[in-house]
């Protein structure tokens, strides 16, 4: 691949990256699955609690059955993508998760991110479009959801 064709792949992955936590944070979190592949993966492995979604369907599901009084938001950074054919590329990416459940509005008073990890990704490219094979969940920082205060 030319240098402006892996500039071109580099910032479609890292928009993926992106849009996944815009999805989540601001959008429909159920429609986090379409920015992955037909037969694409989430995990996270142990130490983290063990679980996994395969499939759009599972992944929709999964992503779908988030608590509709969570407030999220992301902080991503550090993501750096890594071509490996011209239709592969991986990607390692550091997330911050702000959270609280029990949400009415209004703004809630500051507190530590509930998460720090990074995200492991890899991806491929169908029809033209980059999407998500497969995104692993590191966590070495990570509590328990708070709930809002009333």
């Amino acid at each position: 691949m030319d240098p402006l064709e892996n500039l071109l792949a580099e910032r479609a992955c890292e928009r993926v990256v992106h849009e996944f936590v815009h999805r989540l944070d601001l959008g429909e979190p159920a429609s986090v699955a379409e920015l992955f592949t037909e037969d694409g993966s989430w995990e996270w492995p142990p130490p983290g609690d063990g679980r996994r979604s395969e499939g759009r369907a599972a992944l929709r599901e999964y992503f779908g059955s988030r608590p509709a009084d969570r407030l999220s938001r992301r902080l991503m950074s550090n993501v750096l993508v890594t071509l490996t054919s011209p239709d592969t590329a991986t990607a390692v990416s550091y997330f911050s998760t702000y959270r609280v459940d029990g949400y009415t509005g209004g703004i809630v008073p500051p507190g530590p991110p509930v998460q720090i990890g990074q995200y492991e990704d890899t991806f491929r490219r169908v029809d033209g479009e980059w999407l998500l094979k497969s995104r692993v969940l590191v966590l070495p920082f990570g509590g328990p959801t708070p709930r809002a205060l009333s």
